[in-house]
Protein backbone atom coordinates (compact mmCIF):
# COMPACT_ATOMS: atom_id res chain seq x y z
CA UNK A 1 0.00 0.00 0.00
CA UNK A 2 2.47 2.46 1.04
CA UNK A 3 4.81 1.73 -2.48
CA UNK A 4 1.15 2.69 -4.43
CA UNK A 5 0.86 5.39 -2.37
CA UNK A 6 4.44 6.86 -2.73
CA UNK A 7 4.15 6.28 -7.21
CA UNK A 8 0.88 7.93 -6.66
CA UNK A 9 2.28 10.60 -5.01
CA UNK A 10 4.90 10.94 -7.42
CA UNK A 11 2.90 10.76 -11.02
CA UNK A 12 0.31 13.52 -9.37
CA UNK A 13 3.53 16.06 -8.59
CA UNK A 14 4.75 14.94 -12.07
CA UNK A 15 1.45 15.98 -13.50
CA UNK A 16 0.97 19.04 -11.14
CA UNK A 17 4.19 20.15 -11.88
CA UNK A 18 3.86 20.03 -16.15
CA UNK A 19 0.03 19.90 -16.54
CA UNK A 20 -1.84 23.18 -18.66
CA UNK A 21 -4.99 22.47 -18.09
CA UNK A 22 -6.56 25.66 -16.22
CA UNK A 23 -3.39 27.14 -15.99
CA UNK A 24 -2.16 27.75 -19.88
CA UNK A 25 -3.07 30.88 -20.17
CA UNK A 26 -2.60 32.71 -16.92
CA UNK A 27 1.04 30.76 -16.75
CA UNK A 28 2.52 31.14 -20.79
CA UNK A 29 3.17 27.32 -21.40
CA UNK A 30 5.15 27.36 -24.66
CA UNK A 31 3.86 26.26 -27.61
CA UNK A 32 6.56 24.11 -28.53
CA UNK A 33 7.07 21.54 -26.01
CA UNK A 34 7.80 17.87 -26.78
CA UNK A 35 5.22 14.75 -26.05
CA UNK A 36 7.52 13.58 -23.63
CA UNK A 37 10.25 14.68 -21.05
CA UNK A 38 13.05 12.37 -19.15
CA UNK A 39 14.14 13.80 -15.78
CA UNK A 40 17.83 13.85 -15.96
CA UNK A 41 20.03 14.10 -13.30
CA UNK A 42 21.24 17.23 -12.57
CA UNK A 43 17.25 18.64 -13.10
CA UNK A 44 16.03 21.23 -10.77
CA UNK A 45 12.31 21.81 -10.62
CA UNK A 46 13.35 25.58 -11.89
CA UNK A 47 15.08 24.12 -14.52
CA UNK A 48 12.42 21.41 -15.56
CA UNK A 49 9.42 23.99 -15.20
CA UNK A 50 11.66 26.63 -17.68
CA UNK A 51 11.71 23.88 -20.44
CA UNK A 52 7.81 24.62 -20.65
CA UNK A 53 6.66 27.65 -18.59
CA UNK A 54 7.76 30.90 -19.71
CA UNK A 55 8.20 32.32 -16.17
CA UNK A 56 9.28 28.73 -14.69
CA UNK A 57 9.82 30.60 -10.91
CA UNK A 58 5.55 30.24 -11.34
CA UNK A 59 5.70 26.00 -10.42
CA UNK A 60 4.30 26.05 -6.94
CA UNK A 61 1.01 27.55 -8.43
CA UNK A 62 0.58 24.62 -10.53
CA UNK A 63 1.05 22.67 -8.04
CA UNK A 64 -0.82 24.02 -5.33
CA UNK A 65 -3.88 23.64 -8.17
CA UNK A 66 -3.87 20.00 -7.30
CA UNK A 67 -3.99 20.10 -2.99
CA UNK A 68 -4.07 15.71 -3.37
CA UNK A 69 -0.05 16.78 -3.63
CA UNK A 70 1.34 17.01 -0.63
CA UNK A 71 5.08 17.41 -1.56
CA UNK A 72 6.46 18.12 -5.44
CA UNK A 73 9.70 17.19 -4.58
CA UNK A 74 9.09 13.80 -4.80
CA UNK A 75 10.21 13.16 -9.00
CA UNK A 76 13.31 10.98 -9.94
CA UNK A 77 15.79 11.11 -12.95
CA UNK A 78 14.71 8.98 -15.42
CA UNK A 79 11.19 9.73 -15.17
CA UNK A 80 9.34 9.92 -18.47
CA UNK A 81 6.42 12.73 -18.21
CA UNK A 82 4.05 12.66 -21.21
CA UNK A 83 2.73 16.00 -22.28
CA UNK A 84 1.80 14.73 -25.51
CA UNK A 85 -2.28 15.85 -24.56
CA UNK A 86 -3.50 18.58 -22.18
CA UNK A 87 -6.18 15.95 -20.67
CA UNK A 88 -3.98 13.39 -20.48
CA UNK A 89 -0.88 13.98 -18.47
CA UNK A 90 0.99 10.86 -17.12
CA UNK A 91 4.52 9.92 -15.87
CA UNK A 92 5.97 6.57 -16.20
CA UNK A 93 8.26 5.96 -13.31
CA UNK A 94 11.97 5.50 -14.40
CA UNK A 95 14.40 2.80 -12.14
CA UNK A 96 14.61 3.61 -8.71
CA UNK A 97 17.94 3.65 -8.10
CA UNK A 98 20.51 5.59 -5.85
CA UNK A 99 19.39 8.72 -7.17
CA UNK A 100 17.91 11.44 -5.35
CA UNK A 101 14.75 13.16 -5.86
CA UNK A 102 15.38 16.71 -7.42
CA UNK A 103 14.67 19.94 -5.84
CA UNK A 104 13.97 23.63 -7.05
CA UNK A 105 17.23 24.77 -6.53
CA UNK A 106 20.94 22.75 -7.03
CA UNK A 107 21.46 22.18 -3.31
CA UNK A 108 25.25 21.70 -4.32
CA UNK A 109 26.14 24.70 -5.31
CA UNK A 110 24.52 26.52 -1.94
CA UNK A 111 25.05 23.92 0.40
CA UNK A 112 28.55 25.89 1.49
CA UNK A 113 27.30 28.94 2.06
CA UNK A 114 24.47 27.01 4.30
CA UNK A 115 26.79 24.98 6.31
CA UNK A 116 29.67 28.10 6.59
CA UNK A 117 28.22 31.57 6.87
CA UNK A 118 25.77 33.12 8.96
CA UNK A 119 24.38 36.91 9.78
CA UNK A 120 23.98 38.49 13.12
CA UNK A 121 23.45 41.94 14.42
CA UNK A 122 26.43 41.89 16.87
CA UNK A 123 29.33 39.43 18.57
CA UNK A 124 31.46 41.55 20.33
CA UNK A 125 29.36 39.63 23.50
CA UNK A 126 30.22 36.17 22.01
CA UNK A 127 33.17 33.56 23.76
CA UNK A 128 36.65 34.11 21.66
CA UNK A 129 39.69 32.42 21.06
CA UNK A 130 42.20 34.36 23.41
CA UNK A 131 45.60 31.44 23.26
CA UNK A 132 46.08 28.72 21.32
CA UNK A 133 47.86 25.48 22.28
CA UNK A 134 52.26 25.86 22.47
CA UNK A 135 51.44 29.32 21.59
CA UNK A 136 51.03 29.00 18.04
CA UNK A 137 49.45 31.00 15.54
CA UNK A 138 46.92 28.75 14.25
CA UNK A 139 45.46 25.82 15.17
CA UNK A 140 43.89 22.73 13.20
CA UNK A 141 42.06 19.28 14.13
CA UNK A 142 43.51 17.37 16.88
CA UNK A 143 44.60 20.73 18.74
CA UNK A 144 43.26 22.70 21.37
CA UNK A 145 42.66 26.39 21.83
CA UNK A 146 41.78 28.44 24.61
CA UNK A 147 38.48 30.52 25.15
CA UNK A 148 37.84 33.55 26.82
CA UNK A 149 34.38 33.95 28.58
CA UNK A 150 32.61 30.61 27.57
CA UNK A 151 30.38 29.45 30.36
CA UNK A 152 30.25 25.62 29.42
CA UNK A 153 30.67 22.62 30.75
CA UNK A 154 33.14 19.59 29.60
CA UNK A 155 31.59 17.49 26.50
CA UNK A 156 29.50 20.49 24.97
CA UNK A 157 30.41 21.58 21.43
CA UNK A 158 30.39 24.81 19.85
CA UNK A 159 31.09 26.01 16.47
CA UNK A 160 34.05 28.40 15.94
CA UNK A 161 33.49 31.39 13.15
CA UNK A 162 35.41 34.16 11.93
CA UNK A 163 33.80 37.78 12.04
CA UNK A 164 34.73 38.75 8.13
CA UNK A 165 31.92 41.16 6.48
CA UNK A 166 30.16 44.11 7.83
CA UNK A 167 27.40 45.41 6.17
CA UNK A 168 25.88 49.19 6.13
CA UNK A 169 23.28 51.56 4.79
CA UNK A 170 23.14 54.85 4.30
CA UNK A 171 19.72 56.17 3.88
CA UNK A 172 19.80 59.18 1.84
CA UNK A 173 16.09 61.09 1.86
CA UNK A 174 14.85 62.71 -1.30
CA UNK A 175 17.03 60.84 -3.66
CA UNK A 176 16.86 57.63 -5.59
CA UNK A 177 19.16 54.92 -3.56
CA UNK A 178 19.89 54.34 -0.13
CA UNK A 179 24.13 53.60 -0.23
CA UNK A 180 24.94 50.68 0.52
CA UNK A 181 28.80 49.13 1.99
CA UNK A 182 31.00 46.00 2.91
CA UNK A 183 33.80 46.34 5.21
CA UNK A 184 36.46 43.65 5.64
CA UNK A 185 36.72 42.51 9.15
CA UNK A 186 40.28 41.81 10.83
CA UNK A 187 40.98 39.31 13.39
CA UNK A 188 39.49 41.46 16.07
CA UNK A 189 36.15 41.77 14.03
CA UNK A 190 36.76 45.51 13.35
CA UNK A 191 36.96 46.92 9.96
CA UNK A 192 40.13 46.17 8.13
CA UNK A 193 41.57 45.71 4.43
CA UNK A 194 41.86 41.79 4.08
CA UNK A 195 43.16 40.39 0.85
CA UNK A 196 41.82 36.89 1.94
CA UNK A 197 38.42 38.51 1.48
CA UNK A 198 35.60 36.60 0.98
CA UNK A 199 33.31 38.85 -1.12
CA UNK A 200 34.33 41.74 -3.06
CA UNK A 201 33.66 45.13 -1.88
CA UNK A 202 30.48 46.91 -2.46
CA UNK A 203 31.44 50.31 -5.09
CA UNK A 204 29.99 53.02 -3.07
CA UNK A 205 32.47 54.99 -0.66
CA UNK A 206 30.31 55.65 2.14
CA UNK A 207 31.01 55.56 5.55
CA UNK A 208 28.57 54.79 8.63
CA UNK A 209 25.00 54.36 8.69
CA UNK A 210 22.82 51.51 9.29
CA UNK A 211 24.47 48.35 10.08
CA UNK A 212 22.84 45.63 8.27
CA UNK A 213 24.71 42.97 9.90
CA UNK A 214 27.85 40.66 10.82
CA UNK A 215 28.88 37.85 8.18
CA UNK A 216 30.44 34.95 10.21
CA UNK A 217 32.31 32.41 8.58
CA UNK A 218 32.31 29.00 9.74
CA UNK A 219 35.55 27.91 10.73
CA UNK A 220 35.62 25.00 12.74
CA UNK A 221 34.24 22.74 15.51
CA UNK A 222 35.59 21.74 18.62
CA UNK A 223 34.16 20.00 22.13
CA UNK A 224 35.33 21.46 25.35
CA UNK A 225 37.26 19.33 27.38
CA UNK A 226 38.04 21.76 30.27
CA UNK A 227 36.19 24.92 31.72
CA UNK A 228 37.54 27.68 33.36
CA UNK A 229 38.55 26.10 36.89
CA UNK A 230 41.17 26.17 39.40
CA UNK A 231 42.30 29.96 38.96
CA UNK A 232 41.97 29.45 34.64
CA UNK A 233 41.10 32.21 32.99
CA UNK A 234 39.81 30.36 30.06
CA UNK A 235 38.42 27.03 28.79
CA UNK A 236 39.75 24.30 26.77
CA UNK A 237 38.55 23.17 23.55
CA UNK A 238 39.45 20.42 21.73
CA UNK A 239 38.95 21.22 17.56
CA UNK A 240 37.18 18.14 15.68
CA UNK A 241 37.12 19.00 11.80
CA UNK A 242 40.29 19.50 9.39
CA UNK A 243 38.74 22.53 8.19
CA UNK A 244 39.96 25.53 8.39
CA UNK A 245 42.34 26.98 10.96
CA UNK A 246 41.78 28.44 14.25
CA UNK A 247 43.12 32.12 14.77
CA UNK A 248 43.09 34.35 18.07
CA UNK A 249 39.68 36.20 17.48
CA UNK A 250 37.34 33.84 16.08
CA UNK A 251 34.21 33.64 17.84
CA UNK A 252 32.03 30.61 19.77
CA UNK A 253 28.32 29.98 19.09
CA UNK A 254 25.87 27.04 19.86
CA UNK A 255 25.68 24.37 16.81
CA UNK A 256 22.99 24.47 15.18
CA UNK A 257 20.54 21.12 14.94
CA UNK A 258 19.17 21.62 11.69
CA UNK A 259 20.70 25.28 10.30
CA UNK A 260 18.99 25.50 6.85
CA UNK A 261 16.16 24.51 4.81
CA UNK A 262 16.37 21.53 2.53
CA UNK A 263 13.21 22.43 0.08
CA UNK A 264 12.86 25.43 -1.25
CA UNK A 265 9.29 27.15 -2.95
CA UNK A 266 9.78 30.21 -5.27
CA UNK A 267 7.34 32.69 -4.74
CA UNK A 268 7.14 36.88 -5.35
CA UNK A 269 8.15 38.92 -2.25
CA UNK A 270 5.45 39.28 0.45
CA UNK A 271 5.49 42.82 0.37
CA UNK A 272 6.45 45.97 -2.27
CA UNK A 273 10.17 47.01 -1.25
CA UNK A 274 11.08 51.44 -1.72
CA UNK A 275 13.32 51.62 -4.54
CA UNK A 276 16.93 51.56 -4.13
CA UNK A 277 16.78 49.60 -1.08
CA UNK A 278 16.73 46.14 -1.96
CA UNK A 279 19.80 45.46 -3.82
CA UNK A 280 22.72 43.24 -4.75
CA UNK A 281 25.64 44.00 -1.84
CA UNK A 282 28.32 41.73 -2.50
CA UNK A 283 29.26 38.97 -5.48
CA UNK A 284 30.70 35.37 -4.08
CA UNK A 285 34.50 34.43 -4.62
CA UNK A 286 35.81 37.86 -4.40
CA UNK A 287 34.14 39.17 -7.89
CA UNK A 288 32.42 42.17 -8.46
CA UNK A 289 29.74 40.34 -11.67
CA UNK A 290 28.07 37.04 -10.62
CA UNK A 291 25.90 34.83 -13.21
CA UNK A 292 23.84 31.66 -12.99
CA UNK A 293 24.19 29.61 -10.29
CA UNK A 294 27.11 32.51 -8.38
CA UNK A 295 25.56 33.10 -4.46
CA UNK A 296 25.20 36.93 -4.02
CA UNK A 297 24.43 38.61 -0.83
CA UNK A 298 21.35 40.90 -0.49
CA UNK A 299 20.52 44.04 1.05
CA UNK A 300 17.24 43.05 2.37
CA UNK A 301 15.85 40.44 4.63
CA UNK A 302 12.91 38.76 7.02
CA UNK A 303 12.41 42.72 8.43
CA UNK A 304 11.66 43.53 4.73
CA UNK A 305 9.46 40.47 4.51
CA UNK A 306 11.54 38.24 2.52
CA UNK A 307 11.95 34.71 3.68
CA UNK A 308 13.50 31.51 1.69
CA UNK A 309 12.22 30.83 -1.51
CA UNK A 310 11.65 34.49 -2.45
CA UNK A 311 12.62 35.53 -5.91
CA UNK A 312 13.53 38.78 -7.59
CA UNK A 313 14.27 39.74 -10.76
CA UNK A 314 17.77 42.08 -10.96
CA UNK A 315 18.17 45.58 -12.74
CA UNK A 316 21.32 47.32 -13.61
CA UNK A 317 19.88 50.92 -12.78
CA UNK A 318 19.76 52.98 -15.72
CA UNK A 319 22.14 55.51 -16.27
CA UNK A 320 21.63 59.39 -16.43
CA UNK A 321 23.10 60.76 -19.70
CA UNK A 322 23.64 64.16 -20.79
CA UNK A 323 21.12 65.05 -23.58
CA UNK A 324 23.69 66.05 -26.49
CA UNK A 325 20.62 67.45 -28.81
CA UNK A 326 19.40 69.35 -26.07
CA UNK A 327 23.05 70.37 -24.66
CA UNK A 328 25.95 71.23 -26.91
CA UNK A 329 29.25 69.14 -27.20
CA UNK A 330 31.27 71.75 -25.69
CA UNK A 331 29.37 71.36 -22.49
CA UNK A 332 31.67 68.89 -20.57
CA UNK A 333 29.17 66.32 -18.81
CA UNK A 334 29.57 67.49 -15.09
CA UNK A 335 28.70 71.54 -16.09
CA UNK A 336 24.98 69.90 -16.45
CA UNK A 337 23.30 69.59 -13.36
CA UNK A 338 21.47 66.46 -12.53
CA UNK A 339 18.13 67.70 -13.09
CA UNK A 340 18.93 68.42 -16.59
CA UNK A 341 20.22 64.69 -17.41
CA UNK A 342 18.24 62.29 -19.40
CA UNK A 343 17.26 59.08 -16.87
CA UNK A 344 17.29 56.09 -18.98
CA UNK A 345 15.93 52.85 -18.40
CA UNK A 346 16.66 49.93 -15.67
CA UNK A 347 18.17 47.25 -18.15
CA UNK A 348 16.93 43.55 -16.95
CA UNK A 349 19.60 40.95 -15.89
CA UNK A 350 18.21 37.72 -14.58
CA UNK A 351 16.35 36.12 -11.71
CA UNK A 352 17.80 35.12 -8.25
CA UNK A 353 16.16 33.32 -5.14
CA UNK A 354 16.40 34.07 -1.83
CA UNK A 355 17.79 30.28 0.22
CA UNK A 356 19.33 31.76 3.11
CA UNK A 357 17.55 34.90 5.29
CA UNK A 358 18.25 37.11 8.40
CA UNK A 359 17.08 39.85 10.08
CA UNK A 360 18.57 42.65 7.33
CA UNK A 361 20.40 40.73 4.90
CA UNK A 362 19.86 37.61 2.80
CA UNK A 363 21.89 35.17 0.27
CA UNK A 364 20.28 34.35 -3.14
CA UNK A 365 21.68 32.18 -5.84
CA UNK A 366 21.00 33.62 -9.37
CA UNK A 367 18.67 31.29 -11.40
CA UNK A 368 19.07 32.76 -14.90
CA UNK A 369 19.84 35.93 -16.95
CA UNK A 370 20.57 37.76 -19.49
CA UNK A 371 23.40 39.69 -18.79
CA UNK A 372 26.09 39.27 -15.57
CA UNK A 373 24.52 40.66 -12.34
CA UNK A 374 26.65 43.55 -10.87
CA UNK A 375 27.17 44.75 -6.96
CA UNK A 376 24.47 47.27 -6.55
CA UNK A 377 22.01 45.88 -8.97
CA UNK A 378 18.47 46.37 -7.58
CA UNK A 379 16.15 44.12 -7.24
CA UNK A 380 12.14 44.02 -8.10
CA UNK A 381 9.31 41.49 -8.45
CA UNK A 382 9.66 38.54 -10.32
CA UNK A 383 7.45 39.96 -13.27
CA UNK A 384 8.41 43.73 -13.49
CA UNK A 385 9.06 45.09 -16.78
CA UNK A 386 10.58 48.22 -15.52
Amino acid sequence: MLQRLSQGLRTGVAVALLTVAGYAMAQGIRGDHPDTYVVVRGDTLWDIAGKFLQRPWLWPEIWQANPQIRNPHLIYPGDVISLAYLDRVTMQQGPRTVAQPINAIPLSDIEPFLKDLRVVDDFEQLPYVVGLEEDRLRGSKGQVVYVRGLAASPGQRYLLVRPTVRYTRLERAGMCCDLLEKDDLDYRGRRDVDFGKYWNHVVFPDKGGETLGYELMRVNIGTVTRGEVGGIEASTVLLDEAGREVRIGDRLIAVDAQPYDLQFFPHPPKQQTEYGRARVLAVTDNLSYGGPRDVVALSVGSQDGVDNGTVFSIWREGSNVVDRVEHSAEHPAGAVSFNDKVRLPDEYAGHVIVFRTYDKVSYGLIMDGVKPTAIGYHLKHPDATY
